[in-house]
């Protein structure tokens, strides 16, 4: 039986004109036909068709309709386009944003050149902009997860449902998408394991899944699920009111729901959990090699971030060290030095 997937491309169509070949919108069709003949995943075609539709209707506006009319400058007034122009909120274009978009002309422009579509490739030196690295804006500490956990309501089989799936992103930090794609028989209840399929890059892998976690999972199965799905064929393992997987961002709502309620002050929703847990494990010892292999990450300079957030044993080595540490001589609370003066705490 063909495996069932929770997350599937939208029906966006591709922009420009199909009917002559030489045409960007041609093109284009002709190129993600080709990521899909090479096993890229269908969200990834997608965002590829995004981006791109989005510089040929660019084009077009400027009345230029086939590839063999582009130049470097003209990408280059494209890229100061991307700059200046705001997003439909209003706000200034991220440079993510941007970077992404840019990223996606680069690849087809050299899927181009590579297939003799054009001479040349014109977007070979065009410079992406430089991503900051940033730190994960909020991470939860153990009392903080725990609250978020707890203000589930077990009482009924959507709170159950949600309190295993907020367990289970908290035990293992898979993203959103792998938890929406979990099948029944990806969890294996006796070596504690489960079975990521197909997660980013196309990739497989088996990562832990705590006692806690499977315990609230088969609660889940047992209790819940049943009355949940509308067919007895039904292999996803968390599945929506409606019996089916989770579509779009409805996941992300619904966890988000549950971070919020716990008044925590910090916000996210699935990711959150995924930093969580790599930044408490780290805290709490593990390898940074270990970390990686759970989040799935293909290199380990993605997972080095989590060196930064994690800052235990560097604040005990400050404590421990640094020659302005707190003690009793320089304790504000103190009220008098031991010669009968007071001390005020300060040189």
């Amino acid at each position: 039986m063909p495996r069932k997937f929770a997350n599937k491309p939208t029906d966006l169509p591709i922009a420009g004109d199909k009917s002559d070949p030489s045409c960007l919108g041609a093109q284009l069709s002709d190129y993600l036909m080709s990521l899909e003949t090479k096993n890229y995943a269908l969200s990834t075609v997608d965002k590829y068709r995004r981006n791109l539709n989005h510089f040929i209707e660019w084009c077009e506006d400027r009345s230029l309709k086939q590839a063999i009319e582009m130049t470097r400058p003209l990408l280059e007034r494209y890229q100061r386009h991307l700059f200046t122009e705001p997003t439909e909120q209003g706000q200034p274009r991220s440079f993510n944003d941007q970077h992404q978009r840019l990223s996606a002309i680069r690849c087809w422009f050299k899927w181009l050149a590579k297939q003799r579509r054009l001479l040349h490739n014109p977007a070979s030196e065009i410079e992406l902009p430089k991503l900051a690295s940033r730190l994960p804006k909020h991470v939860l500490n153990v009392q903080e997860a725990e609250a978020i956990l707890n203000g589930t309501d077990i009482r009924g089989p959507i709170g159950l449902r949600d309190r295993a799936m907020l367990e289970t992103l908290y035990s293992t930090g898979i993203r959103r998408m792998e938890l929406t794609n979990l099948q029944l028989h990806d969890v294996d209840f006796e070596r504690g394991v489960l079975s990521v399929r197909l997660g980013k890059g196309q990739k497989d892998r088996i990562v832990p899944i705590g006692a806690r976690a499977l315990a609230w999972t088969r609660k889940y199965i047992d209790e819940a699920r049943p009355d949940l799905i509308h067919s007895e064929t039904e292999t996803i393992l968390y599945v929506s009111r409606y019996g089916e997987a989770f579509r779009g961002g409805s996941l992300s709502t619904i966890i988000h729901r549950y971070v919020a309620k716990a008044q925590t002050g910090k916000t996210g929703s699935c990711h959150l959990f995924r930093h969580t847990m790599a930044t408490l494990m780290h805290d709490n010892g593990a390898d940074i090699r270990y970390i990686q292999q759970m989040l799935g990450h293909a290199k380990l300079d993605t997972t080095q971030i989590y060196t930064r957030v994690a800052i235990r044993k560097l604040k005990q080595v400050h404590d421990n060290t640094h020659p302005a540490r707190l003690d009793r001589k320089n304790d504000p609370g103190h009220d008098k030095s031991d010669d009968g003066t007071r001390n005020t705490g300060f040189a």
